[in-house]
């Protein structure tokens, strides 16, 4: 006896990783609040970014830390983003999805997530959201040493599907 065919566990979309990133344009005390906002939403120690060119026009050089991120992965990363709908209403508009299936969203102040209180020597901080989601199989043909080969358009998530993800898994609304 045959068994019905059942969908190919291999093309299961999952989340790669989430990165959180406060952008704080200088160095210095501002910086060392904008870090302590992010450990206090991820519980992880963020890493300091620094800018990549000269900006003069914003006093920015290159080299200078101008900013903190972290990055979530697995159970962390889906917790991390059940808290951030929770803050944007579970609603994101359909802007926010590029080509290759990821999503970019901000939330304007750390205050909007659950049991966080506006606290006056931090300040107030927004930030932006990066999900990169990936199929469960053939990524690793773009990452390996030996014969290392493009990932073909039907191993890559497409945006219809990373929208359907995001509305099964975290009931998100998607504003057109």
């Amino acid at each position: 006896m045959m068994s019905e065919k059942t969908e190919n566990p291999m093309t299961e979309i999952v989340i790669d990783k989430v990165v959180i990133n406060i952008g704080v344009g200088a160095a210095g005390e501002r910086l060392n609040k904008a870090a302590k906002v992010i450990e206090l939403l991820t519980k992880h120690k963020p890493v300091v970014t620094s800018a990549g060119k000269t900006i003069r026009d914003f006093n920015i050089r290159k080299g200078l830390n101008i900013g903190v991120k972290v990055t979530l992965r697995k159970e962390n990363a889906y917790n991390f983003l059940k808290e951030a709908f929770f803050a944007k209403d579970y609603k994101l508009p359909v802007y926010s999805f590029d080509k290759q299936g990821n999503a970019y969203f901000g939330v304007t102040d750390y205050t909007d997530f659950k049991g966080m209180k506006y606290d006056p020597d931090i300040g107030i901080f927004g930030m932006d959201v990066a999900i990169v989601l990936k199929k469960a199989g053939g990524y690793r043909i773009s990452k390996r040493r030996i014969n290392r080969k493009t990932v073909p358009s039907k191993i890559r998530v497409k945006k219809d599907e990373s929208i359907k993800f995001l509305e099964d898994n975290f009931n998100v609304k998607i504003i057109r």
